[in-house]
C-alpha cells in the first residue's frame, strides 16, 4: 500500500497544528487528508460508513471530547483506524495510554511528541503500510480449516514435528536451549501453524495426543544433539489441562526416560492459568515434575492476573518475560521499568529469566544490561527443524 492511496485523519484542536501535520503528510505524499478540530466531529467521520480512514493522528489533550474518550468510542464500533497519538505529555503516560488503547481493541501506532516532523511519521506510517501489504497478501493465500479427524489423521501419519527455537545466554552467546513449536508438514498445504490446528484439539479435547507427540520427538531430539556434543535443554509447552490427569506426571517421566534423556535437560512451560488453577490434582503435578528432575518455566509471565502467592506456591525455576514487556522498552521508560521490575523479581527467587520476541540488537543489549539470563527471538533466530539446528550452532558460535 502507497501512501498517497490512504486516507488520513488529523483531529487536532489548533488549526496551525492541523495546517503543520497537513503539509507533513504532504510531504511525505499524502493526497487525502481529513482535518478535524475535535473529537465529536472526528467520531462523526470515523463512524461515516463513507469514509474509510486508514490513520488517524489524534491529539491526547483536547477541550470537549479528548483522545482517550476518542479512542473508547472507536473501541465501542470496532474501528479499523489506525491511530498515531500525539501530545506533549508525561512519558510515564504513554504506556498506559498504549495499553489503554490495546484494551479498546485500538491499532495504536505510536506516540509523537509535537512539533510533529516529517522523520517522526515516517517509521511508524511506514510500519503500518508494511503489515497492511503484508495482511494483504495474506488474504490471497487459500487458508486451510481442518476437522478434528484431519489433525488425528496427521499425527497418526507421523506429520507434525517439533521445530524448535533456540535460547541463549544473553552474558556469554552461548546456545544454552531450545524452545519447541509444533508445525505440520501437510503435503498439500506445506507448513501449517499451530493456530490452525490447536484450537480445534482443544475443542474436542485432544491436545494430550500433540503433547504426546511432541515430548517423544522433542526428547528424541534433544538425545540426539547430547550424543553429539551439545548439552542443551529442550522446553515443551504443557497445557493447564493435561495438569489435571493424576497420571501425567509418571507418564511424562517414562516418555522421557525411554530416550535416555536427563530430566534436568526437559524444561515444561506452564501458562499463568494453571498457576491460578485451585485444583489439587494441577499442584500436585507440577510438584511430582518438579521432584523426578523436571525443570518448570511460567510462560509469558506478566499478561495474566497471577497474584504473587500463586506464583510462588510452585517451584518454578524459570520465568519467561512476555513479548509485550520487550517490545520498545529500548525507547519507553516506562516499559523499561516494568521488564526491569519483572527481571529483578527472577533473581531475588533465585530463578532464572527468559525474554522472548528479541527482534532488535537494542533489545539484546538492553536486556543484557538489565541482568536477563536467557533470551530467543527473530533477532537470534526462527524457529527451525532439528536436522537444521547443529548447523545453525556452527555458524552462531562464529559470532561469540
Amino acid at each position: 500500500m502507497k501512501i498517497a492511496d490512504m486516507n488520513f485523519l488529523v483531529v487536532q484542536e489548533d488549526p496551525l497544528q492541523r495546517h503543520k501535520l497537513g503539509l507533513v503528510l504532504g510531504d511525505l505524499g499524502a493526497r487525502n487528508v481529513i482535518d478535524s478540530p475535535d473529537g465529536a466531529t472526528a467520531l462523526a467521520v470515523l463512524q461515516d460508513q463513507a469514509q474509510s480512514i486508514d490513520i488517524g493522528f489524534i491529539d491526547l489533550q483536547m477541550s470537549g471530547m479528548d483522545g482517550m474518550e476518542l479512542i473508547r468510542h472507536m473501541g465501542n464500533f470496532d474501528s479499523p483506524t489506525a491511530i498515531i497519538m500525539s501530545g506533549v505529555v508525561d512519558p510515564a503516560l504513554i504506556f498506559s495510554v498504549e495499553t489503554m488503547s490495546k484494551a479498546y481493541g485500538i491499532n495504536l501506532l505510536g506516540f509523537v511528541q509535537k512539533p510533529v516532523t516529517n522523520e517522526s511519521l515516517t517509521a511508524l506510517i511506514c510500519s503500518y503500510t508494511a503489515r497492511r501489504s503484508l495482511d494483504d497478501y495474506c488474504a490471497t493465500m487459500i487458508t486451510p480449516v481442518f476437522s478434528i479427524d484431519d489433525i488425528l489423521e496427521a499425527l497418526d501419519d507421523n506429520q507434525i514435528h517439533p521445530w524448535f527455537q533456540p535460547k541463549v545466554e544473553l552474558i556469554s552467546g552461548r546456545v544454552r536451549g531450545v524452545e519447541a513449536f509444533a508445525r505440520w508438514h501437510h503435503p498439500r498445504f506445506g507448513i501449517v501453524l499451530p493456530a490452525h490446528f490447536i484450537p480445534v484439539l482443544e475443542q474436542h479435547q485432544q491436545l494430550d495426543r500433540l503433547t504426546s507427540t511432541m515430548i517423544d520427538q522433542s526428547a528424541a531430539a534433544c538425545r540426539g544433539w547430547h550424543d553429539a556434543g551439545s548439552l542443551i535443554s529442550v522446553s515443551i509447552n504443557l497445557g493447564s489441562a493435561l495438569l489435571l490427569d493424576p497420571r501425567i506426571a509418571d507418564r511424562i517421566a517414562g516418555q522421557v526416560a525411554a530416550h535416555r534423556l536427563e530430566a534436568p535437560f526437559v524444561i515444561f512451560e506452564i501458562t499463568e492459568s494453571a498457576l491460578r488453577s485451585e485444583t489439587p490434582a494441577c499442584l500436585e503435578n507440577m510438584l511430582r515434575l518438579r521432584m523426578k528432575g523436571f525443570e518448570l518455566s511460567v510462560d509469558d509471565y506478566g499478561t495474566g492476573n497471577t497474584s504473587m502467592q500463586q506464583l510462588l506456591r510452585i517451584p518454578f525455576s524459570e520465568l519467561k518475560i512476555d513479548r509485550s514487556f520487550v517490545a520498545g522498552a529500548a525507547e519507553n521508560s516506562a516499559l523499561a521499568l516494568v521488564l526491569s521490575s519483572s527481571l529483578a523479581l527472577a533473581r531475588k527467587l533465585e530463578r532464572l529469566s527468559v525474554a522472548v520476541g528479541i527482534e532488535t540488537r537494542e533489545e539484546w543489549d538492553l536486556l543484557k544490561k538489565m541482568g536477563c539470563t536467557y533470551g530467543q527471538g527473530y533477532y537470534i533466530a526462527k524457529p527451525m527443524e532439528a536436522a537444521a539446528l547443529p548447523d545453525w550452532m556452527t555458524e552462531w558460535s562464529h559470532f561469540f
